[in-house]
């Protein structure tokens, strides 16, 4: 259904595609709630606009700075250190992003940190984030992110529907 075939977007049985990924997860939440994340909402949505209106234009050019030659890699990558200092402040009073356990705030953000960090890993680890650092390793290493990982080959329209579970 993305024409990139590189961010998730959901078909809806009455045949509504949803290809955001933030109205993904407002949609799953809305079906299904098994951890009660919904009480996290407004967090995920401070985080997201941060992430969306602030945040994710530097990575962006920092993941592309060959693109992007208005400005060296370095000043793009200074760009969005606000971000990750501001996390950073927030994983320091706490072990995730909205509590003390793992929510819908910490997958959401997750991907876009997790992005910013393999661009330059070295230097990633050399910022003074050390509680950004501790999280992101957290969130590679938990079994959650190694299952959902797993490749699969690309669904073509001539398959059956794949269904996760």
């Amino acid at each position: 259904l993305s024409p990139k075939a590189t961010v998730p977007v959901l078909e809806l049985p009455n045949g509504q595609v949803i290809d955001e990924s933030y109205d993904i997860i407002v949609w799953a939440l809305k079906q299904n709630d098994p951890h009660d994340w919904r009480p996290y909402k407004n967090d995920l949505n401070q985080l997201v606009e941060l992430n969306d209106n602030e945040f994710k234009n530097h990575l962006d050019k920092y993941k592309y700075s060959s693109q992007n030659p208005e400005l060296p890699i370095e000043q793009h990558r200074q760009k969005g250190e606000p971000f990750l200092k501001h996390l950073d402040a927030i994983l320091q009073k706490q072990p995730y992003l909205s509590s003390s356990e793992k929510t819908v705030s910490d997958l959401a953000i997750f991907p876009f940190i997790r992005q910013f960090a393999f661009v330059d890993k070295d230097y990633f680890d050399s910022l003074p984030y050390p509680h950004l650092q501790r999280w992101l390793d957290g969130q590679l290493n938990s079994s959650l992110f190694k299952n959902v990982m797993k490749k699969h080959p690309q669904w073509q329209p001539n398959q059956d529907r794949i269904l996760f579970s």
